[in-house]
């Protein structure tokens, strides 16, 4: 029974998360990603994993999508859009990383629990994540999860989201983007 509790404290929270963001935040990261020529997605740890999802799914979608620090990812231009997910907006290497891209021309986009942060001022886009940071920060939600857990999974369900926008949009449907899923598995 306590494994019931635990998991339904775990909806109860993603749910009152998803309440508190923008609407009108992820609709424009959608338009921004769906304007792109290329998009690059980085984020470190747990986060960097919900980043890698997104990739794929856009690239399933037939969008150029790379995710930053793999061999295969080209440079970035001006114009290609990186997006990056960090709890605290604060994280050495994705700040360098967004600042790279930016003094490129390319467009930097955050999702994040603290807009006033670094990352958070590079970006062109941002959308607010009312989560728990990892260290657990003050002015920052309350979560009985540990360190990051609410805003990593929160952060794959706005991604779900865009992505379900898109679909939307270009009229596709989960079969239509199964030529594009891999097949040497």
């Amino acid at each position: 029974m306590r494994m019931l509790t635990a998991a339904s404290s775990i909806l109860q929270e993603l749910e009152r998360t998803l309440q508190g963001v923008r609407p009108d935040e992820i609709a424009a990261l959608a338009e921004r990603v769906a304007s792109s020529q290329a998009i690059f997605v980085a984020g470190a740890g747990r986060s960097g994993f919900m980043m890698r999802a997104f990739a794929m799914r856009l690239m399933h979608m037939g969008f150029r999508a790379y995710v930053v620090g793999e061999t295969v990812t080209p440079g970035i231009a001006a114009d290609d859009l990186l997006v990056v997910g960090s709890g605290s907006g604060e994280t050495q290497t994705l700040v360098a990383m967004a600042a790279k891209a930016k003094s490129l021309g390319a467009v930097v986009a955050v999702l994040t629990v603290v807009p006033e942060s670094t990352l958070g001022r590079l970006a062109s886009d941002r959308v607010v994540v009312p989560a728990a940071t990892k260290d657990g920060a003050a002015g920052t939600a309350a979560s009985g999860q540990p360190m990051g857990s609410l805003f990593e999974q929160t952060l794959l369900l706005l991604l779900d989201t865009i992505i379900m926008h898109l679909m939307e949009r270009k009229a596709l449907e989960g079969a239509a983007m199964f030529s594009n899923h891999a097949n040497l598995e």
